[in-house]
This record gives structure tokens, sequence and C-alpha cells, in this order.
């Protein structure tokens, strides 16, 4: 038996045209290997669309190579992930999956407070599913699965939901998979990490999902299940250049970053640079982007990205009447909340401690952002 395991896929995702175009890209190329693997069968984890209401132009693109799939004669089990899940159940993974396309392997009932899902059977395989959905709000459900029993079958559960091995001492809303049915192989995604580990596999990404995927993964992938043997498929179709900058005179910014990049090859690259620190002379609209952005394109990079989300200006100061500086952020909030009242600013202590929390030395950028929001969404749990 081989089969193929993808998972988030985020089609449609992505503002600048050339790295949505090669988020497509990646994905028909994972596509096309299956076909040239010869592989029996597709499984897609679920976030096949960033949307559960893509657009026209990405629904197109997906029927034209989901099409050449079906014309190889392979079939495609795929679920619902948390960007195209709908709380109303209809998504364009039906229209999909109408067109003879795909099976949504979603089929349960619940029973005496548990889940029990119903089997997807091809051949000698029972393939059993369970969506995504936003914030994380499978977790709880899936941890009552039980199954309708598919004996003497190879047994595969697809989940896009974050597994606690996966993260563990994470303090991130995970599924305890000690407490899953006992299957030959778990199709995971929805965590955006290379994960192989006793049968359970989170697929990763086709293509990197933000700067930071960029930045850490440099290439997308998908598994290859071929008879026992499970072979990661990397998906790397242009190198990834990253320079992280420190700027603290805009006045001076524009040659230097000139300057750092005439130090590479950027023929065909994605070029992103990632600026940070605290502007002691000018403002951020003094580094001249189009002239460095110009540069870049002559220099022959597939496509030139900035960030500046991390350069800041100098705080104004704050007077105080009394200045306490063991008190110092107490008189800050007191002073803020005087001037706004609001139910909310309860929390600001909370929120504080929450986003002082540092990302672990080995921690994924993917894990750690799921942290960040899983403690908010705790603090927050009699408000949403």
């Amino acid at each position: 038996m081989k089969f193929a395991h993808l998972g988030d896929c985020h089609l449609g995702s992505w503002r600048q045209p050339e790295l949505k175009e090669l988020n497509f890209k990646s994905f028909q190329l994972a596509l096309e290997t299956c076909i040239k693997e010869k592989v029996d069968f597709i499984l897609i984890a679920g976030d096949l669309f960033d949307s559960a209401y893509p657009s026209i132009d990405t629904l197109k693109q997906a029927f034209d190579e989901f099409r050449k799939v079906k014309e190889a004669k392979i079939p495609v089990f795929l679920i619902a992930g948390s960007h195209d899940y709908s709380v109303s159940g209809k998504t364009f993974l039906d229209v999909l999956a109408r067109a003879g396309f795909c099976t949504n392997v979603f089929n349960y009932e619940e029973k005496n407070g548990q889940v029990y899902l119903f089997p997807t059977i091809y051949k000698n395989v029972a393939i059993y599913g369970y969506p995504g959905k936003k914030s994380a709000l499978e977790v709880d459900e899936i941890e009552k699965i039980k199954f309708h029993d598919s004996p003497g079958l190879f047994k595969i559960l697809m989940l896009h939901t974050a597994i606690r091995d996966a993260v563990p001492n994470m303090s991130i809303k995970a599924v305890d998979d000690k407490k899953l049915p006992k299957v030959n192989y778990l199709a995971l995604a929805h965590l955006h990490i290379n994960y192989n580990k006793d049968g359970k596999v989170y697929s990763g990404p086709t293509f990197p999902n933000s700067l930071l995927e960029l930045e850490e993964l440099g290439a997308g992938s998908f598994y290859i299940f071929d008879n026992g043997k499970i072979k990661r498929q990397e998906i790397r179709l242009k190198e990834v250049l990253f320079l992280n900058l420190e700027i603290k005179d805009s006045l001076k910014a524009t040659e230097l970053i000139l300057e750092e990049i005439k130090k590479s090859n950027l023929k065909d690259k994605i070029v992103i640079i990632k600026l940070y620190g605290v502007l002691e002379v000018g403002k951020i609209s003094d580094i001249d982007f189009a002239k460095i952005e110009r540069h870049v394109k002559e220099s022959g990079a597939y496509v030139f990205v900035k960030s500046t989300s991390k350069l800041h200006m100098p705080q104004p100061e704050i007077k105080l009447d009394l200045l306490d500086t063991e008190n110092l952020e107490s008189q800050i909030i007191k002073r803020f909340e005087e001037g706004n009242p609001s139910k909310f600013n309860d929390y600001i202590y909370q929120f504080m401690r929450i986003l002082q929390a540092e990302k672990s030395e080995d921690e994924k950028s993917a894990v750690f952002e799921e942290r960040i929001i899983s403690e908010f969404q705790k603090a927050l749990k009699n408000e949403i």
C-alpha cells in the first residue's frame, strides 16, 4: 500500500501575488509527485483552502489540479481544517466532493456522550476523520472519539488539531493522543511542523504560510507512506534569503540595507528583510523602500518582502505625579484606566503577564503563537 498525506495547503493565502503563486505551485507539485509515484490514494488533513469561501480563481485552479488526479484514477480523502471549516457545515469542500474529485470522510453520530466515527472504506483501508474548528473547539470533542469498528482493515485517522505529544510542556489546548483509538496511521495537520513519530505524522504546510514560517521552514512538505516506510517529501521551488537588521538611524538605513543586500546573490530568491530596533534618529518613512525594492528586482530576485513590525519609534515620556520606580507599571495602568473606563481593564495585568512569555529556544513559532493564543482564550473564557 502506498498513499500520500498532505495538509495545510492554505490555497488562496498570501497577499503578495508572487507568494500566492508559489503557494499554489507547491500544491500543484505535490499532486504531480503523487501521480508520478503512483500512490493508491491521497489524504488531505484539513486547510486545503485558506478560507471556507475561497475566491473563484482559487477554486478554478484547485479544480484543474483535482481533475488531473481524478484522470489518474487516484481517489482523494479529506477533512476540513480550522480555516476551511464552516459552522454551518457547508464549505467549498462539498463542491469538490459533489464534482467527484474527493470524499469528505467526516461521518459521525453522537451517542451516550461519545462521538462515534463511521469509516470510509477503500479497498483494505478504513479511513476516519474529524475536522478542525476555530479556536481549538475540536479538542474536547476529539477526546470523546470512538470508532464504529472495521476489523481486519488498515485504520487511518485524519485530524486537524494539536496533539499533546507534539507540543510537550506547552500550555496550549491539545488532544491527549493516549485517549485516541488505536490506528495504524494518524494523519495530522494544523501545527505547521514536521513531525513523524510512531505512525503519528504532521504533514507540514505544502508552502510556508507566514514570514516566520519562511524563515524557520524555508520550504513546504508532505509525506508518502510506502509499505510501512514514511518518507518526507520536501517542496522547495525557491530559495529564501532572510536579512534581520537592527536600525537606529533611519536616515542612514537605506544605504545600510543596500550594503547588506549587495553581499548576497539574489537571483530568483525570495528576499525578506526584517527590520527591528528603536529609532534614535529619523522616522520609518525616511527609509527609501522603493529604492531598495528597485535594486532587489534589478538583481533578479523573485519577490521582495519587507517587515517593519519590530521597528519602533521611541515611546513618549509619561509624566507621573509621583515617581515610584517599584510601582511605575501600576501608576501607568491606573492613569490609563482613569481616562479609559472599561470592564476589560480588569484583564490588563493578565494580558501583560501573557505577553511577557518568551519563545523557548527549540519552540517553533507556530507552537509559540498557538500557546499565546490559548492563554488569551483561557483569560477571556467568560467573555467569549
